[in-house]
């Protein structure tokens, strides 16, 4: 079966090339022209990946991505033509999965929406279940658990603390978690990985596990003692 990949942008000459690229590369292809559209039809129709315009006008893609994520994990692709980086950091701090600017090449869109849903649900992981102190983590069924309290995480949240807790006491530096997690073939900058992982941490410490992830300069990062309060 197909993925189905939602599109919502205002401007139709942007989603009729998304339409063509996405539909040329056998995913089913869904489009919203507003924000409210896409709320509507992301919960009737499900999609496997939304991609998602920022500037939006009325209800931008900020607010559409903090409207989705009550309910759902959906993976989120931003579309973007701001220069300010800051609304992609607000975006990635929100759950959003990755990001491609405008002007943008469909040949590029297309790749980072096959890495998108190859992550969140496609590939099966070498380790399903991994525990370390009062962290648990599920990562065939997405669920993560501190102190038996389920805590929601975006699709590259759990990659991200799937790879750690896997290998507690291994350091991982950070081109080492990008590769792992994006793969190698894509491109990603030092703040989208530093906004994932302090989403991640914020998450955990909020959870009641402040020590959960430890940052050894100059090298990477591990997973902390996770003893919690």
């Amino acid at each position: 079966m197909s993925s189905k990949i939602l599109i919502v942008d205002d401007d139709p000459q942007i989603r009729d090339i998304l339409q063509i690229a996405l539909g040329q590369a056998e995913f089913d292809v869904v489009q919203a022209s507003d924000g409210a559209m896409a709320v509507a039809l992301a919960a009737r129709e499900r999609p496997d990946l939304i991609v998602l315009d920022i500037g939006l006008p009325e209800m931008d893609g900020l607010a559409v991505c903090r409207e989705l994520r009550k309910s759902s994990e959906v993976p989120i692709l931003f579309l973007t033509a701001r220069g300010d980086e800051i609304d992609r950091v607000v975006g990635f701090e929100m759950g959003a999965d990755d990001y491609v600017a405008k002007p943008f090449s469909p040949r590029e869109l297309v790749a980072r929406a096959r890495a998108i849903l190859k992550r969140s649900g496609t590939r099966t992981p070498v380790q399903t279940t991994a525990r370390h102190g009062i962290v648990e983590v599920d990562q065939t069924r997405h669920i993560c658990r501190v102190g038996g309290e389920t805590v929601p995480l975006t699709a590259r949240e759990m990659d991200l603390l799937a790879r750690l807790i896997q290998r507690p006491d291994h350091v991982t530096s950070r081109p080492q978690m990008v590769d792992a997690i994006y793969g190698t073939n894509i491109h990603v900058s030092d703040r989208t990985v530093d906004s994932h992982l302090r989403n991640l941490r914020h998450k955990l410490t909020q959870a009641g596990c402040a020590d959960a992830i430890e940052t050894v300069h100059g090298v990477g990062i591990r997973m902390g003692p996770c003893r919690g309060r």
